[in-house]
């Protein structure tokens, strides 16, 4: 169905329906913006009153009216646009009403005349979305981080302008999402690695790749597309696009235009033609993240931020200057020569597998949590490298512990609460280990999410040794 919006004049008067109030700040920045703009808004969430507390609270100077604990169907008939949560599934009975349904992604591309960078993947996508951010923000560049970071577009669409820079993290449902809608056109696209994930949800990985191929499906010869040389997937992506391709690669370039890390030294090359006569150092030797995977993933932000205009020398200070992504590889705590690091955005073996190899200290691994019909077995060698586990209860653990156990890998637990299982951590560690959280597990049942997860990791341990 046709949007009605077109302008942000459009919104006065408007009846909307948020579907999906939430926790990750989603469906707020959709309430708050609608609300603000002079629309008649009706936010619905399956979820209790009691459960979603804080976001309701922070809605509480609008005139806005709740409809919480259940959906009505009148609430989508009656509304001129719905607003779905990504979580929602295309199928649900409530967005067949007839009436037109975006998203806080759709709304925003509708809105905004800036140049938007997009970013997808399975994993790293958090950490290239973020470097690229930086480094425009470390140029001295005027510029925005949304999406799929738990941060909306839209509650920064009123600060922006033509100049601004706009990066956006998009999930394989939010790309879903935007389907034939004709407001996705990234001047530059990134894609990094694709591997197995949300297999709850999609019956198959050319099903789960299909969504991811909506970043560039309607990109034409003006564009760019980034791409992972190493990732099978990236090459199928980069056969099909309109868009010119740049690789990012891990050896020399053979002649292709891209980026590649130099032998030895692991400092990132870039040149337009792939020659090493016209090569140019975008990427340093010296990085404050850890792990060969994360050397990979701000070459292909910085082969983005050269794409998108950024000077070499600005390109290379902006990475060099990156500390990361708070859940990913964070390290945040240091006590009697113990090393913490959170790594709590891992939600898959693959993610444990690449932050394990991050490491040249010994390891203590905190490890598990709850299924989402994954499979452990490819990289069930990696589990070999800590000098300890520690195992939180979940149904992903329940898989993960016989092939640890036919390795022949010891274990502590499965704990069912998180102090219990940082204790037990603790009390295997000594002065110049490195105790890693690296679920490789969804977080649900312990926990309401992977951020809450990390945020409560850190929280216990700086009870547990005594830092403020």
């Amino acid at each position: 169905m046709k949007s009605p919006i077109a302008r942000i004049e459009d919104l006065r008067g408007l009846k909307v329906t948020i579907m999906g109030l939430g926790l990750n700040g989603g469906g707020l920045a959709s309430a708050l913006f609608f609300a603000r703009h002079g629309a008649a808004v009706t936010v619905t969430d399956m979820k209790s009153a009691e459960a979603l507390e804080a976001s309701v609270a922070a809605l509480a100077e609008w005139p806005i009216r709740f409809v919480l604990g259940r959906h009505d169907m009148a609430d989508f008939e009656d509304a001129d646009l719905v607003i779905k949560n990504p979580a929602v599934k295309p199928d649900s009975p409530y967005l067949s009403a007839g009436v037109a349904v975006e998203t806080d992604i759709s709304v925003f591309l509708r809105l905004s005349n800036a140049p938007v960078i997009a970013i997808t993947g399975s994993k790293g996508k958090s950490t290239v979305a973020s470097a690229i951010h930086h480094g425009f923000i470390h140029a001295g560049k005027k510029a925005f981080l949304g999406g799929n970071i738990t941060v909306s577009p839209l509650s920064f669409l009123d600060e922006i302008d033509s100049r601004s820079s706009v990066v956006l993290e998009l999930s394989s449902w939010q790309l879903a999402d935007l389907k034939g809608m004709g407001v996705l056109m990234p001047q530059v696209a990134v894609l990094t690695s694709m591997m197995p994930d949300h297999m709850n949800r999609y019956s198959s990985m050319e099903e789960y790749m299909a969504d991811k191929r909506l970043i560039y499906a309607d990109q034409n010869a003006s564009c760019h597309l980034v791409a992972n040389r190493d990732d099978e997937w990236n090459l199928s992506f980069a056969s099909q696009t309109k868009a010119r391709v740049s690789w990012y690669m891990d050896g020399p370039s053979a002649g292709l235009p891209g980026a590649w890390l130099e032998e030895g030294s692991g400092r990132g090359l870039f040149s337009p033609t792939g020659s090493l006569s016209d090569a140019e150092e975008i990427l340093p030797v010296s990085l404050i993240l850890p792990g060969r995977h994360n050397r990979k993933n701000l070459l292909g932000a910085a082969l983005a931020l050269r794409l998108s205009g950024l000077d070499p020398r600005a390109t290379a200070a902006g990475m060099g200057s990156f500390r990361g992504v708070e859940h990913r590889l964070e390290f945040f705590a240091e006590k009697n020569g113990v090393r913490w690091f959170n790594d709590s955005a891992a939600t898959i073996p693959q993610a444990v597998a690449a932050a394990l190899s991050s490491f040249d200290t010994p390891l203590v691994l905190i490890t598990g949590g709850t299924d989402k019909n994954l499979d452990f077995e490819p990289v069930k060698e990696a589990y070999r490298k800590p000098k300890d586990i520690v195992l939180l209860a979940g149904s992903g653990t329940e898989k993960l512990r016989p092939l640890l156990e036919g390795l022949g890998i010891s274990y502590k637990g499965p704990f069912g609460d998180l102090e219990s299982a940082l204790r037990s951590a603790l009390s295997k560690a000594v002065p110049g280990d490195t105790i890693l959280l690296s679920p490789g597990c969804t977080s649900f049942g312990m926990f309401v999410h992977e951020f809450d997860r990390g945020l409560k990791f850190k929280e216990t341990v700086k009870d547990i040794i005594g830092l403020s």
